[in-house]
């Protein structure tokens, strides 16, 4: 299995504390089946600084590490990029890393209650670059639940986007596991991603999350989001099938 999303990496944001937070979050990582890790610090959230070459430092220090203390686990690069309107620029400057660096998908985080008025440009603007943009936990955006066509929206465009295992598994709360349900449901998901950042509330899940999607979805469902993650590190086209629209009376079903 490959986790497209974690904060694994050491000290660099709300993620594993040190390298034995890090070390213990790849034991339990082994234990889940999961086998590859694209490791995903914040960048420009207002926060965190982490660019590219900083990244790339830190990953091989982990693996590096992992190859001492055997754990049979591949720690990949990659970022969460908060999406603002020089990322193109500093995309060009080296300073942006796409997903294990293949120069092909860029992860895409909203601010957690809104959607930048900006957002449907500037997603055009980074496919017309020849990337193709992840837009990271939808579930979980305040805008999106309210008005889950703006996500149509952007997976109609060419945009992608990647759910939180625990959302499935309902550790963000009632209303965003039924959102995210409606959400696969309708096409509106390619990817299911841990975005673990510690061993407690902020854990792996992806087992679970995914028993329960083949559960509700069925076998296919979760084997295409399998597939899906070994094409994105691969650099390769994923498996979209066309979005469908929420229904009103239907996305009024989960208050």
């Amino acid at each position: 299995m490959i986790d497209l999303h974690c904060h694994i990496l050491a000290g660099i944001d709300d993620g594993a504390l040190n390298n034995k937070m890090s070390l213990q979050m790849a034991q339990r990582a082994v234990l889940e089946g999961i086998h590859t890790i694209v490791a995903t610090p914040h960048h420009q959230n207002g926060r965190y600084l982490n660019e590219k070459t900083d990244i790339i430092q830190y990953v091989q220090k982990l693996n590096d590490l992992l190859k001492k203390e055997r754990v049979p686990l591949t720690i990949l690069p990659g970022q969460e990029i908060r999406l603002y309107g020089e990322i193109l620029n500093d995309y060009e400057k080296e300073k942006i890393l796409t997903l294990n660096d293949t120069g092909k998908y860029l992860f895409i985080e909203f601010p957690s209650s809104q959607v930048p008025h900006y957002a449907e440009r500037l997603l055009f603007e980074i496919q017309a670059k020849g990337l193709i943009p992840i837009i990271v936990h939808p579930e979980r955006n305040s805008r999106f639940l309210e008005e889950p066509n703006l996500l149509y929206n952007f997976i109609k465009s060419g945009s992608l986007a990647q759910l939180t295992a625990g959302s499935v598994t309902g550790n963000f709360g009632k209303k965003i596991k039924k959102f995210s349900h409606q959400l696969i449901e309708s096409n509106l998901i390619h990817f299911v991603s841990s975005d673990a950042h510690n061993l407690e509330g902020r854990s792996f899940r992806m087992r679970e999350a995914l028993e329960l999607i083949q559960g509700e979805h069925g076998h296919d469902t979760v084997y295409t989001f399998l597939e899906n993650a070994q094409y994105v590190i691969n650099g390769q086209m994923c498996y979209k099938e066309p979005p469908e629209v929420i229904k009103k009376k239907k996305f009024l079903g989960i208050f």
